[in-house]
């Protein structure tokens, strides 16, 4: 992270700043995986408030720029040779007032904004959308952002859960529901639920970073923030 930093220094021609390039992106780690409070971190660095913010929001910038897009994440997944992906969708809960109701969920009855996620089916992280109100359905969000189209260009099929019923039966499997099923649907169920499972662990990943305990920022940030923390869980996987 040191280095993309001190490259960006380097191109807009930055003069010297109190921050070298390793110490801002300690910051900014710090902030993202901790979820500590920009005014502590500013102490502890010897930096004002607003200095940090700067940092950490420019940061955050450069390290979003990198995301994976949708299109390349499917492809990969298909040269991978994986016929499916798992699609899922979360909730990153902000601080709002109940009166805001574009951003409450009723869903998970809390106010926060909606991410769509595609995931391989090993669990790993390959795509996270940006993050729009709360209150729209993972189907409408799925629209939102083309999935069914982009899946079906890159010749794959997704898993998804419930909410993503209606969406495209022939693109989106999802499980049967209702009581008294006959037996197979209750086997398809069974089989859905063992081959999405590890799917799961995508936003488990993402919502180990504390910055999501309590988004405390202005909720458009959330998308440049997950972007950034995509592409460092990528890093690591990398690394390993």
């Amino acid at each position: 992270m040191s280095t993309l930093i001190r490259a960006h220094r380097k191109t807009i021609r930055s003069r010297w700043r109190r921050l070298a390039p390793g110490d801002q992106a300690l910051l900014t780690l710090a902030y993202l995986h901790k979820g500590e409070r920009l005014r502590h971190l500013a102490a502890g660095f010897g930096i004002s408030e607003a200095t940090a913010w700067r940092r950490v929001r420019e940061t955050i910038g450069l390290l979003a720029a990198k995301a994976t897009g949708l299109r390349q994440a499917l492809r990969w997944a298909k040269r991978a040779g994986w016929a499916f992906v798992i699609l899922d969708g979360t909730l990153i809960r902000t601080q709002r007032h109940r009166i805001d109701r574009p951003f409450f969920s009723g869903k998970h009855r809390h106010h926060g904004m909606n991410l769509q996620a595609v995931a391989s089916p090993t669990g790993e992280l390959l795509w996270v959308s940006g993050a729009i109100r709360g209150s729209i359905h993972d189907t409408a969000a799925a629209r939102i952002w083309l999935l069914p189209r982009f899946i079906k260009e890159a010749g794959l099929f997704a898993l998804g859960d419930k909410g993503y019923r209606g969406l495209d039966e022939k693109l989106v499997v999802t499980p049967f529901w209702g009581r008294g099923r006959p037996a197979w649907q209750k086997e398809h169920n069974r089989l859905h639920a063992r081959l999405r499972g590890p799917g799961e662990r995508a936003f488990a990943q993402l919502k180990q970073w504390g910055v999501f305990d309590r988004v405390r920022c202005d909720p458009h940030q959330i998308t440049q923030i997950t972007k950034a923390v995509g592409v460092l869980i990528e890093y690591d996987r990398r690394s390993r």
